[in-house]
């Protein structure tokens, strides 16, 4: 990768790479602009990016900060880790699998089908390997990444009608990101795409006919529940979907080791902020949205047995010939075997004992 410099050799402050990640210098303090995938107000997810930017300013007391643009201010939304790639941006902020055509083992980061929950996946990150895969992945591309959160449990879908069988999923048109949607496409499924902003509008004028999104919370936010009253949960082909801190490498190794470890620890306090967040409101969302008439209903057996047989198809599909989905897959399966079994022994019975 071509070197930029981010820090001023002489002086040990920011200087300008390009016009994004130009940093403002004033007596010997670093900003640094941090474009998002999301809008920065949305809550959660525009939380945890401004909860990131918050600590590292508190706890470098001012010595580095961060100027935090949303999806589209700067960058597109879907292109933030090309812009911290390509040094547009020093750093950025989103789900890893926005970028998943760079490499399909990136979705493994962010959400994967009938996958971990998301403090099992932060323990295989931190304690089961994972964290080193993605180091070794991003610095094929130059990045540094760091785990910031994750959404928690998500709601499966809203959609205009009901969905009973695999024939009724043919020919939707959906809104649904990650390997979630390949698996969609599979049971007949025209999955797209698109930024959060436009699911409202998409959705309301019929040219998607369903739409996943994140969780009561967030769906509540975006007024989903004014276009249909049935949501279908939980959504089994992204079962919580991680966020993370993305740092351009040659950025990253011109910050002093302390404002180093600072940024790390921020990104992890964040994201022990965002579990909470996301539990605490998805549950008065959640309440709030039944008030208002939502029917909140499960997949059928016949559906989740059918997502499950073409994620089998999907993922075999994307290991052929992908050496770091194998490595990746390794690692991550062997770990949720072990963590499927601790939840049938403790987790599932707590919960069904308490009900």
């Amino acid at each position: 990768m071509e070197r930029r410099t981010f820090l001023a050799s002489g002086a040990g402050i920011a200087a300008a790479a390009t016009t994004l990640s130009s940093p403002a210098i004033a007596q010997g303090k670093i900003e640094w602009n941090l474009p998002t995938a999301f809008p920065k107000n949305a809550p959660g997810v525009g939380t945890n990016v401004r909860n990131f930017a918050g600590k590292v300013a508190a706890m470098s007391d001012g010595r580095l900060s961060f100027k935090v643009f949303g999806g589209g201010e700067l960058v597109p939304p879907f292109a933030v880790e090309d812009a911290v790639q390509q040094g547009n941006a020093p750093v950025g902020h989103g789900p890893t699998y926005y970028a998943a055509g760079k490499n399909p083992a990136l979705h493994w980061f962010t959400a994967v089908p009938f996958g971990m929950t998301s403090n099992e996946h932060f323990a295989w990150l931190k304690y089961g390997g994972g964290q080193a895969i993605w180091d070794d992945i991003y610095a094929q591309r130059g990045l540094k990444p760091f785990y910031c959160g994750n959404s928690n449990t998500q709601s499966g879908g809203w959609f205009k009608r009901e969905v009973n069988t695999l024939d009724d999923l043919k020919g939707l048109n959906m809104r649904i990101a990650g390997l979630g949607g390949e698996v969609f496409r599979k049971l007949g499924v025209n999955a797209v795409l698109m930024p959060p902003p436009e699911i409202f509008q998409s959705l309301q004028s019929g040219a998607i006919d369903a739409a996943e999104w994140v969780g009561p919370m967030l769906d509540q936010a975006f007024g989903l529940q004014k276009i249909t009253k049935l949501c279908y949960l939980p959504a089994l082909t992204e079962p919580g979907a991680g966020l993370a801190i993305v740092f351009n490498q040659d950025a990253w190794n011109e910050l002093p080791a302390d404002l180093q470890s600072i940024c790390e620890t921020a990104a992890h306090a964040a994201a022990l902020e965002s579990h909470a967040e996301f539990d605490f409101y998805n549950a008065q969302a959640m309440a709030a949205l039944r008030e208002d008439g939502v029917d909140f209903r499960a997949f059928s057996d016949e559906i989740v047995s059918g997502m499950r047989e073409a994620w089998g198809e999907v993922q075999e599909e994307l290991t052929q010939g992908n050496s770091d989905i194998a490595r990746v897959r390794d690692s991550y399966d062997a770990y949720l075997a072990q963590a499927r079994d601790f939840a049938s022994a403790m987790t599932l019975p707590m919960l069904a004992g308490r009900t």
